[in-house]
């Protein structure tokens, strides 16, 4: 059994309890933070190393209509697979530490996941960092702000790390649809690529609060 299967609860946390410290392992990953979607409330969880992926967002470039949410990352991934993501198909396939409801976050989720296990003590771009889902709300960065994560597995380099790169979120590029959203996990930012580029993706679940 690894870290991650022993550390995990089999189920959420009582609402009436205190959520989990940033960081800590929990329920299939790391506790990354909340968001709010569709008015609910959830915290969300990031994979460690067993939930990396790699891939073209999808081969085909064409609109996938239900894959333009900022916030519902599962959504936009259930989305991306009925329309044909290999991707998005491996990572609705997932089973990490008894859990099977992974998926590719979204814009903003994935915001989160550099605001608080940012791989690297690289610079932050200070035109990012908006994030009006994320509870608290994100506001932009500083050079300094984030810092590199404290988590010691989550350093560069290190088991369960970010790679300091772009990875694809599940949002697709409202402007385009040739295109979709990704995060720079070396800087901060976010950034349209084409949909037919290999990169990488993380998994991510969410439990209700």
């Amino acid at each position: 059994m690894n870290a991650i299967a022993a550390a995990c609860p089999t189920h959420a946390p009582d609402t009436a309890q205190a959520l989990p410290e940033i960081g800590t392992l929990f329920a299939g990953g790391y506790f990354a933070g909340q968001i709010r979607v569709e008015g609910i409330l959830y915290g969300l969880v990031m994979a460690g190393a067993e939930g990396e992926l790699s891939g073209r967002w999808n081969a085909s470039t064409a609109n996938v209509a239900d894959a333009v949410s900022l916030r519902d990352g599962r959504e936009n991934t259930i989305s991306m697979d009925a329309a044909g993501s290999k991707l998005a198909e491996r990572a609705l396939a997932l089973d990490i530490g008894g859990f099977a409801d992974w998926y590719i976050p979204s814009r903003d989720e994935m915001e989160i996941l550099y605001r608080h296990f940012k791989p690297s003590a690289a610079a932050n771009y200070t035109g990012s960092g908006v994030n009006a889902n994320s509870v608290p709300a994100g506001e932009k960065y500083t050079r300094t702000s984030p810092a590199q994560t404290a988590v010691a597995a989550l350093i560069e380099d290190q088991a369960d790390a970010l790679v300091p790169g772009w990875y694809w979120s599940s949002t697709q590029y409202a402007g385009n649809p040739d295109y979709a959203w990704s995060q720079n996990f070396d800087g901060g930012n976010q950034d349209g690529y084409h949909k037919s580029y290999a990169g990488r993706a993380r998994a991510v679940r969410r439990f209700a609060i």
